[in-house]
């Protein structure tokens, strides 16, 4: 039991159950209008059903005119909208939690195109540079209209029953922009000095105060460091530490109730939102420097997932709440579990990062260990039909133990046939570079949780059609992954001092002080090559393309090349030949390039095992899943197999 996790806290006069907040973050379930949809109200009700105490809803914009950052943004700047607020909180009600709108306006970090083809809002006509988006400076009458938008929004969302608002002051969005030096270059009343950069926020705080009353709970949530260094600029110029102690003192005058403390802007994106090479707990004293000042509650949010932690987060005193957002995007039951103690059972974020690679690309989130997440209301109605009947299970990958494990929740017997001495598959190698250990503990999950419904898993499983036949199963499951590939028409490649980065990364091959060549410049070629760095060798990459991992979420390239910049990386080398002295390339001039190495290691793709998989075929109800299909990531392969074991008739 976490106890002080479970227990009570007050935001003003409102009582919270426990210590649980799930913090904001956009899921792209909102009506085109920005009016709230069925989808949305069943996300947030999981959530509050999973035992969440206070659930801070995704960014709610003030104006649907100037203020839309994507084309699914909730909106809350017509009466007609109330209802549809009305109808969430009373959902979220219903299992004993509260709910909190995230009142914002993107500013310069919103998008043109969504907003009529207008310029954006900002306090300076300074572009982001990383939406690259028109904007203007806002004049005094547009600084009032917003302000005042802001106000009805929070009247708007107290008619409508929601327990309080959250004011967006994070991540670099409007009221972000008014309080960074680094946005606002602003000589009138709301630039230059402290106390007007921090007038808009004020004004908006005390006019929400005015308007909904002494009871109604208002909150802030604000970036206490904006991490300009990040990007190779001074932390100074922009918001601090020390200055975000200064705002939060005038915060608490103008009529807070609680201060919600996160980091970053856009343009020091993964400080806000943090890939996998960031550790838990990473910036957790933001929130303790700034309880220490405080009078009022504070949140923190520093890649919170072990219950443990968060426990001893707030023993320590660092904080009153501890918010997440992608550890109950993963496991809506978080809360009730990691109060219960029962962290095996939490299935848990790997900061993979697709969640935000959806959003960003198609506005759509989808969660790489969750194919339930954001598909509440397709995909939470799973039968209990199995009556026994037999399924077989060929792999024990992700997509394997994924479709074993809802097939089991559905009353299928399962057997599940895995070649090696344990579970995992390919996990296992993608676990192996520095910093990606956090893959284990979806292994773990999925083994604990094969082991609680009762899977029968056959370990060193020469498995072939006739043994699965004799089984007489009523359907067969084929999760038996890929292989790398290694392309034969070039010379050498077959070579002693040749390996493949599964070779490597499975430690059937051991590298150290050796001059080492990686073919490919994909993410496994640039975590494998982290990987051989780490164990003392010289390394060297090589990529026919003239990119870095084509495909892959910007944020997860910008973590790693963070790490493994000083790694040389020569794009555009087209790999000839391989001999004892190393490795001859082809640029696209035609020049040739000698690289003397001792190793090569390649790391230029996979191969769907798919002769092994059609001897299969003939068996009943037989599906093929996960990178068997198609050589991916670990999100296509979990949806893939929860969809076949879900809708298996």
């Amino acid at each position: 039991m976490n106890k002080r996790l479970g227990s009570p806290c007050k935001i003003g006069n409102l009582t919270i159950r426990n210590r649980t907040v799930l913090d904001s973050m956009g899921n792209g379930l909102s009506e085109l209008n920005g009016d709230v949809s069925p989808a949305e109200i069943a996300y947030y009700e999981a959530r509050a059903k999973g035992g969440i105490g206070l659930i801070m809803t995704e960014c709610v914009s003030i104006d649907s005119k100037t203020g839309r950052a994507n084309p699914r943004n909730m909106c809350i700047d017509r009466d007609e909208q109330i209802p549809g607020y009305q109808k969430l909180a009373e959902a979220v009600h219903r299992h004993g939690a509260k709910i909190f709108l995230e009142l914002y306006h993107p500013g310069r970090q919103g998008v043109s195109d969504f907003n009529g083809g207008m310029k954006m809002y900002a306090p300076s006509a300074i572009e982001c540079n990383c939406v690259h988006q028109p904007v203007q400076a806002m004049t005094m009458e547009m600084i009032q209209d917003v302000i005042q938008r802001f106000i009805d929004g929070a009247v708007r969302t107290q008619k409508a029953g929601i327990d309080g608002v959250l004011i967006h002051g994070a991540h670099g969005y409007l009221v972000n922009q008014f309080l960074s030096p680094y946005t606002n270059k602003r000589t009138d009343a709301y630039g230059g000095s402290v106390e007007n950069r921090a007038r808009f926020a004020l004004e908006i705080i005390r006019g929400i105060r005015a308007a909904c009353g002494p009871d109604f709970p208002i909150g802030i949530r604000f970036s206490a460091n904006e991490y300009l260094d990040y990007i190779g600029l001074p932390q100074e110029a922009g918001i601090t530490l020390e200055l975000s102690k200064q705002y939060c003192k005038l915060f608490e005058e103008a009529g807070v109730d609680l201060l919600d403390v996160s980091s970053g802007i856009y343009e020091t994106m993964n400080t806000a939102w943090e890939p996998t090479g960031f550790e838990q707990g990473w910036k957790k004293e933001l929130a303790h420097e700034i309880k220490k000042i405080a009078s009022v509650p504070v949140v923190c949010t520093a890649l919170i997932r072990d219950p443990a932690f968060a426990e001893q987060l707030l023993e320590e005193g660092v904080c009153d709440f501890v918010g997440s957002a992608r550890a109950h995007l993963a496991d809506p039951e978080w809360a009730n579990k990691a109060i219960a103690g029962l962290d095996e059972e939490i299935r848990p974020c790997i900061s993979c990062l697709n969640c935000m690679k959806g959003l960003m690309a198609t506005g759509t989130v989808r969660c790489a260990v969750n194919a339930q997440g954001c598909m509440e209301l397709e995909r939470s109605n799973l039968r209990k039909d199995g009556a026994g009947r037999l399924v077989v299970v060929i792999g024990g990958g992700p997509a394997g133990m994924e479709a074993a494990r809802v097939l089991a929740l559905r009353g299928f017997s399962v057997t599940l046939f895995e070649k090696e001495s344990q579970l995992g598959g390919a996990l296992l190698q993608a676990a192996k570079p520095p910093h990606k250990q956090k893959i284990l503990h979806f292994v773990r999950y999925l083994a604990h949780q094969l082991d609680e419904l009762g899977v029968k898993v056959l370990y060193h499983a020469a498995v072939t059609p006739e043994c699965v036949a004799a089984l007489n199963p009523y359907a067969v499951f084929l999760a038996a992954g890929a292989s790398p590939l290694v392309p034969q028409s070039i010379p050498g490649i077959h070579g002693a001092q040749v390996h493949t980065a599964a070779q490597v990364l499975t430690g059937e091959t051991e590298l150290t002080g050796q001059t080492v060549a990686v073919i490919g410049a994909g993410m496994t070629g640039l975590e494998t090559a982290e990987f051989l760095q780490s164990a003392g060798n010289t390394v060297a990459v090589f990529d026919l393309l003239d990119e870095v991992a084509h495909g892959e979420h910007f944020q997860n390239i910008i973590d790693i090349e963070t790490r493994i910049g000083s790694i040389p990386q020569n794009l555009g080398h087209k790999l000839v030949s391989i001999d004892a002295h190393g490795c001859v390339f082809a640029r696209a001039d035609g020049t040739r390039v000698d690289y003397p190495c001792q190793a090569v290691v390649l790391a230029m793709g996979m191969v769907p095992n798919k002769d092994f998989a059609a001897q299969f075929s003939a068996l009943p109800n037989y599906q093929v899943l996960g990178t068997n299909v198609q050589y991916s990531s670990i999100a296509p392969a979990v949806e893939s197999a929860f969809l076949a074991a879900y809708q298996l008739d």
